[in-house]
């Protein structure tokens, strides 16, 4: 069942929103139903484990936040994971290697699922920021 909700969208985000739209040949409603179809993650559906360090998050100072908001994969894993891709495309991937992919898909999943948890908690905070704004002090 749906619900409507009158709200007011930056303008900035309604045109690239409207960019993207025209881009696809959809209605804007279309394009943003869809993204925020994904913001959302319901945590109760993740594994216990998962769920306990999300939840954790929700203590941890707005410097912690950022710090895991910031964080990135080592470029040497990233490097790892990429050739393992690559090798699973070709077909090419040894029972082994396949276990080591699954491993680091896990590893990126978790992070990801961290660093927009960081995000939304910051954000509830009251803290504006910007995609630029999660880059690594490390890159």
């Amino acid at each position: 069942m749906a619900k409507s909700l009158q709200i007011t969208i930056p303008e900035d985000i309604v045109n690239r929103a409207q960019h993207l739209a025209e881009a696809l040949s959809k209605p804007i409603e279309d394009i943003l139903l869809e993204h925020l179809d994904t913001l959302t993650i319901d945590i109760s559906q993740l594994p216990d484990d998962i769920q306990s360090e999300l939840e954790a998050l929700h203590y941890l100072s707005d410097d912690a936040l950022w710090t895991i908001a910031r964080d990135q994969m080592p470029n040497d894993e990233q490097q790892i994971a990429h050739a393992l891709m690559t090798k699973n495309t070709q077909g090419t991937i040894t029972p082994d290697e396949r276990k080591r992919l699954e491993d680091y898909a896990d590893r990126s999943d978790r992070l990801m699922l961290r660093k927009a948890e960081a995000a939304t908690l910051l954000k509830q905070r009251g803290i504006t920021f910007t995609q630029a704004d999660f880059k690594s002090h490390h890159d």
